[in-house]
């Protein structure tokens, strides 16, 4: 009898267990922060103890709210989705959302497709869409719809009333890049980089060569790809080709892991020594990076505290009474060093396993 009292547990039992208010448990419940500490406690427990059980939809008749938080990326796969998502899974499931995920494999009018599919069903939206721009999205995302813009073109123009944006700092992490493989003495870069109109590819492509011009007379020698392993085996290949006719390339940043694993482990298998003929650099330090051989040199970024940050964004601009600006957080990438680049044991990074954190500006 008592289990079945148990299973059927209302918020007015919680409330009535804890000696408290149907309203105040309810706060306790969703996390409000006008709560007292001890309050919330006993409210917890007493949940605990009933094994209560939130009714969403009842919830949702009494806040207009689903409960639930729209994603679009371009993929669902791949270390760096994979590890933004558990971080928005984290800061949402301490929060007692929902996630509806859906993959636009990086073409717009998917993005536009995705976002359609999103209506009524969300209380907020969170996009990733690299192609997409402001005007993109103005155009598509639903009137009110709390947004925010994960490392794309759109919400970054610090108007009131516009997306609040975070995002990784493409710019400054492709320009400690260069200037770590001139400091480890290569004059002859060349760059693998992601597909054009990509807001993170043109970034980190953009920023390297400025550097680099900078930096050493030669101009860098460019390799289009598209994110994936092929386009780094690719490059690799033509690099081969290359150092076959004369032109010597010594240093080469990927614009992410992937295609750098796929690029480092066709140049070893070429017989190219890495990094004393070739020294390689990554972007993204997905965690596959500090277990290949050599270990890969990559720019840092904690991307499950990314995920966490951008669910904490969306969460602020829902519960705004009014539209909140948007303020572009800019995620800042560290350079982690490890055996692909360094041609001096004592450039290594102190922990080469160690992922640095990047910070936000």
């Amino acid at each position: 009898m008592q289990d079945a009292a148990m299973a059927t547990a209302t918020i007015r039992d919680v409330a009535r267990h804890a000696a408290v208010s149907v309203a105040s448990a309810s706060r306790a419940l969703n996390g409000h922060a006008s709560v007292a500490p001890g309050t919330r406690d006993r409210v917890i427990a007493a949940a605990t103890a009933l094994d209560y059980v939130p009714h969403l939809g009842a919830r949702s008749l009494s806040t207009r709210r689903s409960n639930s938080i729209g994603v679009v990326l371009p993929d669902l796969f791949g270390e760096f989705f994979s590890e933004v998502i558990r971080g928005l899974d984290f800061a949402a499931h301490r929060r007692g959302l929902q996630l509806l995920l859906s993959n636009m494999h990086g073409a717009t009018d998917e993005t536009a497709t995705a976002i359609r599919a999103m209506r009524g069903r969300v209380d907020g939206l969170i996009i990733m869409s690299p192609e997409a721009d402001g005007a993109f999205l103005d155009r598509h995302l639903p009137l009110g719809l709390p947004t925010v813009v994960l490392n794309g073109r759109g919400g970054t123009t610090g108007q009131p009333g516009g997306h609040a944006g975070i995002g990784i700092d493409g710019r400054a992490g492709a320009a400690a890049a260069a200037r770590h493989l001139v400091a480890q003495g290569c004059t002859r870069l060349a760059h693998v980089r992601g597909p054009h109109g990509n807001a993170d590819a043109d970034d980190r492509a953009d920023a390297f060569r400025a550097t680099v011009a900078a930096l050493l007379p030669t101009p860098v020698r460019v390799f289009d790809g598209d994110f994936g392993e092929q386009s780094g085996i690719d490059a690799a290949e033509a690099i081969v080709a290359a150092r076959g006719g004369g032109e010597v390339i010594d240093g080469i940043f990927c614009a992410n892991d992937i295609m750098a694993i796929g690029c480092m482990s066709t140049l070893v298998r070429a017989g190219v020594s890495v990094p004393h003929d070739i020294a390689i650099v990554g972007f993204d330090d997905v965690p596959v990076a500090h277990y290949v051989t050599p270990g890969l040199t990559s720019l840092g970024v904690d991307m499950a505290a990314l995920g966490e940050r951008t669910l904490d964004l969306l969460v602020a601009a829902i519960t705004q009474a009014t539209p909140i600006a948007a303020t572009p957080e800019l995620l800042i990438p560290s350079l982690v060093v490890r055996a692909s680049s360094a041609r001096r044991p004592e450039d290594m990074t102190t922990h080469p396993g160690h992922r640095e954190k990047g910070r936000l500006k």
